[in-house]
C-alpha cells in the first residue's frame, strides 16, 4: 500500500497501530500532544509510559502538530480519546485531506452528544460516510504490540473502505475481518466498557464464577438491545466488536474499567478511583451516556444502570446489587416467550 498515514493518539493504542503499520513499511506520522512522548518516540524509539518495555521502528516518526501529521495523508487513524476527538478535528480541519479514507480505532461515544466517533468525523469535518470506517475487536494495546495473535472487525457502509482498511491492518499477528454494520462495530466496542465496570465489581465482591458468568451474559443483551435500538445490526454483538471484545475486557487483568469496578467492589468510592488513577476510565463516561439514551426512549437497562447509580449517586454496592437480583421474575427472551406459550 506504501501511503502516507497519519495515526492521531500517542497512547497505548495509538502507538501499537502506528508500530504495526511502520513495520509493514508504511509512512507512518503519529501525532500526540505531549512533546516528551514524541521526542521519546524520535530520539529513543519507545513509549516508556504507555508501552514500557516495547522497542518501535527507527522509521516510525512523531510529531506534536496535528497539521503537519494529516497534511496529505492518504489515511488517517483516530485512535485518542472520544471526548478529544471533535478537538483535535478543529485544530486539524484547515489542513485535513478531504478524500483520505479515516478509521475511528477509539472505542466510546462523544459525551455531550452521544455520537460515535464517525458520526463525530462526519458531522465536523463534513466528510462522506462513505469514507469513514471503524475498528474493534478483543485488542489490548501491549499484547499486540508485542506480536501477541489477535483479530478485530472493520465496519464501513462501503465494502472497499473496509477492504482497504483490512488490508492496511492485516499482519500475520493481527487479523481483521469486515462488516458492512459500522453502527454495530462501534457500539459494541463502547457499550461493553459499563459491563466490565460491573464484571469488576463481582471480582471485587469475590462473588464468584457463576455470577461473572451470568453477569456478562446478561450485559450481552443489554447492550444488543440498546444497540439494536440505535441502527445496529444484532448479529453483530456475536462477533469479535461484541462478545469478542466484552469477554476480554470482562475478565482480563489488563482492562481499566474491570479493574475500576473491582476497587468499587473493594469498598473504593469512584471519587477515590478518580483522584488516584491516571488512565481514563471510558465505561464511566459510557454510563452516563447509556442512562440518558435508555431513559430517553424508555429501554430497560438494569445493570447499566446499577452502574450508573453506583458511579454517580453514590448508592451503595451490595444494595445496588440486592435491587437488581430481586427485580421482577421474566422470560430470558420476551420474544421467545411469546412464540412459545
Amino acid at each position: 500500500m506504501k501511503g502516507n498515514i497519519a495515526v492521531l493518539g500517542v497512547g497505548a493504542w495509538g502507538t501499537t497501530l502506528a508500530k504495526l503499520l511502520s513495520e509493514k513499511g508504511e509512512a507512518v506520522l503519529l501525532w500526540g500532544k505531549e512533546q516528551e512522548t514524541v521526542d521519546q518516540i524520535n530520539e529513543q524509539h519507545n513509549n516508556s509510559y504507555c508501552l514500557p518495555g516495547i522497542n518501535l521502528p527507527i522509521r516510525l516518526k512523531a510529531t506534536t502538530s496535528v497539521e503537519e501529521a494529516v497534511f496529505q495523508a492518504e489515511a488517517v487513524i483516530y485512535a485518542d480519546m472520544a471526548q478529544q476527538l471533535r478537538e483535535v478535528l478543529v485544530a486539524a480541519s484547515a489542513h485535513w485531506p478531504s478524500q483520505a479514507l479515516v478509521i475511528s480505532a477509539t472505542k466510546g461515544l462523544e459525551p455531550e452528544t452521544h455520537l460515535r466517533m464517525t458520526q463525530v468525523i462526519a458531522a465536523e469535518l463534513k466528510l462522506s460516510e462513505d469514507q469513514l470506517a471503524a475498528v474493534s475487536g478483543p485488542n489490548h494495546a501491549p499484547e499486540i504490540a508485542r506480536g501477541s495473535l489477535a483479530s478485530a472487525v472493520v465496519g464501513a457502509k462501503k465494502r472497499r473502505v473496509a477492504e482497504f482498511f483490512q488490508a492496511l491492518l492485516m499482519t500475520p499477528y493481527y487479523r481483521l475481518y469486515t462488516s458492512p454494520d459500522i453502527a454495530g462495530v462501534e457500539l459494541g466496542g463502547a457499550l461493553k466498557n459499563v459491563i466490565a465496570i460491573a464484571a469488576g465489581i463481582c471480582d471485587g465482591l469475590g462473588l464468584g464464577d457463576n455470577t461473572k458468568a451470568a453477569l456478562v451474559t446478561r450485559g450481552l443483551a443489554e447492550i444488543t438491545r440498546l444497540g439494536t435500538h440505535l441502527g445496529a445490526d444484532p448479529r453483530t454483538f456475536s462477533g469479535l466488536s461484541g462478545i469478542g471484545d466484552l469477554m476480554v475486557t470482562c475478565t482480563s487483568s489488563l482492562s481499566r474499567n474491570r479493574r475500576c469496578g473491582e476497587l468499587l467492589g473493594k469498598g473504593s468510592s469512584f471519587k477515590e478511583i478518580r483522584e488516584e488513577g491516571h488512565a481514563v476510565i471510558e465505561g464511566a463516561r459510557t454510563a452516563v451516556a447509556v442512562h440518558e439514551l435508555a431513559l430517553g426512549i424508555q429501554l430497560e437497562m438494569p445493570i447499566s444502570e446499577t452502574v450508573y447509580d453506583i458511579l454517580y449517586q453514590d448508592h451503595p454496592v451490595q444494595d445496588s446489587i440486592s435491587r437488581l437480583m430481586h427485580r421482577i421474575a421474566k422470560p430470558e427472551d420476551t420474544e421467545m416467550a411469546s412464540l412459545r406459550w
